[in-house]
């Protein structure tokens, strides 16, 4: 198991286009995927359940990804920060 902390960066926070693009990179692993913010804690596999988090931008979530292998999960986690860091790869105005 491995967990990490990222913080949302795009103004417009964890939307639906957000959290559309982080569930899709999440169901490309076989790693089970959970997202905290504060006492939520969520399927990270869910848009329903990444949206219900409403989270905005500065907040911090917790992402866990359980799998078979610490590769896997090393991986997933990198692939959804990364994800996050990027701004969820909006354009950001002026």
């Amino acid at each position: 198991m491995i967990e990490r902390e990222c913080e949302i960066k795009n103004t417009s926070g964890m939307h639906a286009r957000p959290a559309t693009l982080f569930v899709e990179q999440a169901n490309k692993s076989k790693c089970s995927i959970s997202v905290r913010k504060g006492d939520i804690e969520v399927n990270g596999k869910s848009i329903l359940g990444v949206m219900m988090l409403c989270a905005g931008i500065g907040e911090s979530i917790v992402i866990t990804a359980r799998g078979d292998s610490l590769e896997d999960e090393e991986k997933i986690i990198n692939d959804l920060c990364n994800l996050i860091d990027n701004k969820f790869y909006e354009e950001e105005s002026a």
